[in-house]
């Protein structure tokens, strides 16, 4: 009974802990549908928009098959734009899931 007690406790921790932040705040639920998300992702043009994609197809070209660095027929300039897809990958991290992480480990402790 006592184990029991102490689980409903730390249960109620942790409720009262991930209701008290504004965590799991990157995913955006699709309206109507379950289990679909959304990331925004900032741009700020279509031109940007256009070059990051490029870049991601571009690479994933590369990096599947090393031969593509000489065909000229997928793109006039192989040259992938490293920062953008650093840019990218910063954009998708889960910043505030991971604070959340951080208060579950020290609500551990």
């Amino acid at each position: 009974m006592k184990v029991e007690m102490q689980n409903k406790e730390r249960a109620e921790e942790l409720l009262e802990l991930i209701n008290k932040g504004s965590y799991f705040s990157k995913l955006k639920p699709v309206p109507k549908e379950i289990n679909s998300y959304t990331i925004p992702l900032k741009v700020s043009s279509y031109n940007e928009l256009n070059l990051m994609v490029s870049d991601l197809l571009k690479a994933s070209i590369i990096l599947l098959n090393p031969d593509a660095n000489g065909l000229s027929s997928f793109t006039k300039d192989n040259n992938v734009n490293v920062m953008t897809l650093l840019e990218i990958a910063l954009q998708l991290l889960p910043e505030d899931e991971m604070e959340l992480l951080d208060d579950l480990c020290k609500a551990q402790l």
